[in-house]
């Protein structure tokens, strides 16, 4: 199967176990399920759950046994992503082509979608009870999640990531930032299935992968917000200027931004290299095509 058929069949399983989620809730006309429902069926590149089978192909387990895993890294992400675009955080209006869950349902509802969605991902992982899997694994794997997602991980990232504005930061300091930001969920959506199936020998491999996954995508995003265009892209560009960010771009300029993305993306690519690894490979060059 080629990389791209493994891509599209892969995608279309994640999208029917989401609108099975969804399907559960009671969703009335201002609930907060509703606004759940909106930004989670808004579409995206479902980078993460798609990065959660890869890796289950990568270790030979069969997918439907991650299904948990899968909606779990993509319930997370939703919740950042709503919560990143708040007028107290990056304000941003655009999300994914449609507004922003704050300009639809207004800022306090928001929140607490935010909120639903990171709850609602713990109770969705504990299912992985129900695959198989020992119960002390799932417990390691919980307490993976909860660090990339928690204090340590992507919190800390965001943190950094709001304190950096204005600011002078060195390149160390920056991927530091965004290790923990954009890297953290990337790295446990694919460590998470070798934990779950006692892959401990391939642990440090898909480790480095996710690690060189993270920082090779942010740096796109950080070109993208340059160079891309708000049609194709679905959200604003040139935000992180208005801003102040601190991106790539601004420290080491547009050509060397996407030098160290490609070198990231052949790291990673490294890593993990071998038949197995092909729709990892597959992710990760796609993940640095973005900028052409």
């Amino acid at each position: 199967m080629s990389f791209d058929e493994w891509k599209t069949r892969t995608e279309s399983l994640i999208d029917h176990w989401i609108e099975g989620l969804v399907a559960k809730w009671s969703v009335r006309p201002g609930s907060v399920e509703e606004a759940m429902r909106y930004s989670l069926l808004a579409g995206g590149k479902r980078l993460r759950p798609l990065l959660v089978l890869a890796a289950a192909a990568y270790l030979n387990q069969e997918p439907e046994r991650f299904a948990p895993v899968a909606l779990a890294v993509e319930l997370i992400h939703t919740y950042s992503l709503i919560h990143d675009d708040l007028p107290a955080m990056d304000d941003d209006d655009w999300r994914r082509g449609q507004p922003t869950s704050h300009k639809v349902f207004g800022e306090a509802m928001a929140i607490l979608a935010g909120d639903a969605l990171l709850t609602e991902a713990f109770s969705v992982y504990a299912e992985t009870l129900d695959q198989g899997f020992e119960p002390a694994r799932v417990v390691s794997g919980l307490h993976l999640l909860a660090y990339a997602a928690g204090r340590d991980g992507l919190i800390r990232g965001q943190v950094e990531d709001l304190q950096a504005e204005h600011q002078a930061v060195t390149l160390a300091e920056l991927e530091a930032i965004h290790r923990r930001k954009t890297g953290a969920l990337f790295r446990a959506a694919v460590v998470l299935p070798a934990v779950l199936s006692g892959g401990i020998e391939a642990k440090p491999a898909l480790e480095a992968y996710g690690e060189h996954f993270g920082l090779a995508f942010q740096i796109v995003d950080d070109i993208l917000n340059v160079i891309g265009d708000q049609k194709t892209m679905g959200k604003a560009t040139g935000t992180d200027q208005v801003h102040g960010k601190a991106t790539y771009p601004s420290l080491v300029g547009l050509a060397e931004a996407k030098r160290l993305a490609e070198a990231h993306r052949d790291q990673a690519a490294q890593a993990i290299a071998g038949p197995r690894g092909e729709p990892l490979l597959g992710l990760v060059r796609l993940a640095v095509e973005r900028a052409g």
